[in-house]
């Protein structure tokens, strides 16, 4: 299984970030260090279960909002960030990213 530890910390960073907390804070309340807190949050390091529990703890949520789509064998891999971005668009880039799209598809054919 191949698991995508850069969109785990992009959403560890987001919460944390919603929650008006520096990386510092974190790694305090985390009893880990600040590079450790950066290295997670830019996927750089494999963050184990412990300390990802802890960090969920901290900032209020369920580790399952770090974890939900990582793997890239799910077919919702990253569904959420996707669905999240387009709720961004208006109307008009919404049409462009349907075209694009069919295009994928037909030269995936």
């Amino acid at each position: 299984m191949r698991i995508d530890y850069k969109l785990i910390g992009k959403r560890i960073k987001e919460h944390r970030k919603s929650k008006n907390m520096t990386q510092e804070v974190l790694a305090e309340k985390a009893d880990v260090t600040v590079g450790y807190i950066s290295q997670i949050e830019r996927g750089i390091c494999k963050v184990n279960l412990d300390t990802m529990s802890v960090i969920a703890n901290i900032l209020e949520c369920e580790v399952t909002d770090f974890i939900s789509g990582s793997s890239t064998l799910q077919s919702s891999y990253l569904q959420d960030e996707i669905f999240s971005k387009l709720n961004l668009c208006n109307e008009k880039q919404k049409k462009m990213v349907l075209e694009f799209i069919e295009l994928l598809l037909k030269y995936n054919e």
